[in-house]
């Protein structure tokens, strides 16, 4: 309950300081500018709002550094057992059963052979083969063939 609290002011005093430093200038701008009017002390005095803006960020930094300082001193008391991760959740299966696995070996893996067309089982006729001689056949391996200069 009471971290719950300490996060809440603290979610709220960051706000306000992003709030505050929005609405502060740069040397050489006032207040009076960020509302469309040149006089400066139509809000909070001739030189008043630099110090009200300035003073007030000052507040809301050190109510987010206490309360920084406070959900750590409560995190750091809480004594709660750390699991190894996200994976101890999931249910442990057994292996398979190791007789059928080294009675059977793996069975080898076929040769690599050059691909075959399909053969063409429509009735239309056979295209005849040019008259030039076939390109060498490409290397089975699968590396790419060299670039040519």
């Amino acid at each position: 309950m009471i971290v719950n609290l300490v996060m809440l002011i603290q979610v709220i005093s960051a706000l306000v300081i992003v709030g505050l430093v929005l609405m502060q200038h740069g040397k050489g701008a006032d207040m009076g500018a960020a509302f469309g009017s040149g006089a400066s002390g139509s809000l909070f005095g001739a030189s008043g709002s630099s110090n009200f803006l300035s003073k007030s960020t000052g507040v809301a930094a050190a109510i987010f550094f206490a309360s920084t300082l406070g959900l750590a001193y409560l995190g750091a008391s809480q004594h709660v057992a750390v699991s190894g991760g996200a994976l101890d959740a999931l249910p442990v299966t057994a292996p398979a059963s190791s007789s059928a696995s080294a009675s059977a070996p793996a069975p080898a893996a076929p040769v690599a052979a050059t691909p075959v067309a399909p053969a063409a089982t429509s009735s239309a006729a056979p295209v005849a083969a040019p008259a030039t001689q076939p390109a060498a056949a490409a290397p089975a391996s699968s590396q790419p063939a060299p670039a040519k200069k």
